[in-house]
């Protein structure tokens, strides 16, 4: 399961396991006697081992649990969505299996690391699993994502853009007390890490994400859900590489800048084929407006904008050399998310990158002058020498899910 989707999923399934309506009843008048209630606790988390009648949970944040469950134990099997124990299933604790989300209460140890739990409400896998199909849908049919314009706190809007070559469309999200907002942290992009945030908290130039209902003419959402957070992406040129520490060194060509960034196992590295290069920086070409600034900073003129060639990203037979009968191309501008989903991943030894390489860069917003990679890019000269703009109009958002998922097409 994808990191977004999972984190997204475990936070669905926690409210709900923190919602049950229920009574704790000690199980006998022995555990009452060896139970104090000042020592009860609840863990939630997924199960990352059994052994016996041991479990080990991965919690969202936090260390490792080791769950002991009583023989008394009461162990329930619960759906998604459910909050009401009168429908739960009765299991044993030999069902439980790796990947289940557990809840689990009793009684905890000093440091909080172990557990001798009572009771243990269960989701299973499978059903984590449905959850998380049903959520990605969800996305992809009512998400939507950009570049923040501005936002209205007092009138509860954020004007979001949607970037392209051919120009850009502008949405109005609508934020209701009931909207739920994260933000990411400022050294990393995982959702597991954002926290609850608000609408005071959204500035012009983050990206964004939000998931709800279209207005008639699909100019304004009404957002349930909105994940925000700044993500710097520009493109520049290489001034020192060291690979065994995984950072380099870059000027961003639009601000002039230098800028550290670091290269982690996170981090998504990839280098454009030359082939591929310059076919997608012909299509550049033929998207680019008149009046926007070409190679050289001069202009385009109308007489000189040729019809788009039909078509799309390369097909999945085209392969990473982008070879195909026809022109390789759907209608539409050329998608670079696709086209890095067809690419073997990389790392910063592999890519050799010299002094004065150009690359696009995706980052965390980081501290000062350093940043964390989130996507790192080679082999773009041709891609840059097309279209100065294409760092910013055709660069990956933050969250990689595609389709309408946070960080999936942003057209969706």
């Amino acid at each position: 399961m994808p990191k977004y989707t999972r984190a997204i999923v475990f936070r669905v399934v926690a409210l709900c396991m923190l919602g049950i309506s229920m009574v704790w009843a000690p199980r006998s008048e022995a555990q009452t006697s060896t139970v104090e209630p000042s020592v009860i606790a609840k863990r939630i988390g997924t199960v990352k081992a059994v052994s016996g009648n041991t479990l080990t949970l991965t919690q969202n944040s936090g260390p490792d649990v080791t769950v002991t469950v009583q023989p008394t134990a009461r162990i329930l099997r619960l759906a998604p969505g459910e909050k009401d124990l009168k429908s739960a299933t009765p299991i044993q604790v030999q069902d439980l299996q790796v990947g289940d989300t557990v809840r689990a209460r009793g009684a905890a140890s000093a440091d909080g690391t172990s557990l001798n739990a009572l009771e243990v409400i269960v989701i299973t896998k499978a059903a984590v699993a449905a959850v998380s199909d049903q959520i990605r849908q969800d996305w992809q049919k009512r998400g939507v994502g950009g570049r923040v314009e501005s936002v209205d706190v007092a009138g509860g809007t954020v004007n979001l853009s949607i970037p392209s070559l051919g120009g850009k469309k502008t949405l109005v999200i609508h934020a209701t007390p009931s909207t739920v907002i994260y933000r990411y942290g400022a050294d990393s992009p995982k959702p597991e890490d954002a926290k609850r945030s608000s609408l005071q908290d959204i500035q012009p130039g983050d990206q964004l994400r939000a998931r709800g209902n279209r207005n008639a003419d699909g100019t304004e959402i009404t957002a349930e859900e909105i994940f925000a957070g700044n993500f710097p992406q520009f493109a520049a040129t290489v001034k020192s590489v060291d690979a065994s520490a995984g950072t380099l060194t870059v000027q961003d060509l639009a601000t002039k800048k230098t800028e550290e960034i670091k290269v982690t196992s996170d981090s998504q590295v990839h280098k454009i084929p030359a082939e591929m290069a310059q076919m997608f920086a012909m299509r550049l070409k033929s998207q680019m407006p008149a009046g926007m600034p070409g190679p050289g900073g001069g202009q385009r003129a109308n007489s000189a904008s040729p019809a788009a060639p039909q078509g799309g990203p390369p097909s999945a037979a085209a392969g990473v050399n982008g070879a195909s009968g026809g022109n390789g191309y759907r209608n539409g501008p050329p998608d670079l998310q696709r086209i890095l989903g067809r690419l073997p991943s990389s790392n910063l030894a592999d890519l050799n990158l010299q002094k004065g390489d150009a690359v696009i860069i995706l980052a965390t917003e980081g501290t000062g002058t350093t940043h964390t990679a989130i996507t790192l890019l080679s082999g773009v000269e041709p891609i840059l020498q097309a279209a100065p703009s294409a760092g910013q109009a055709m660069m990956l958002t933050p969250w990689s899910l595609g389709g309408g998922a946070p960080g999936g097409d942003a057209s969706q």
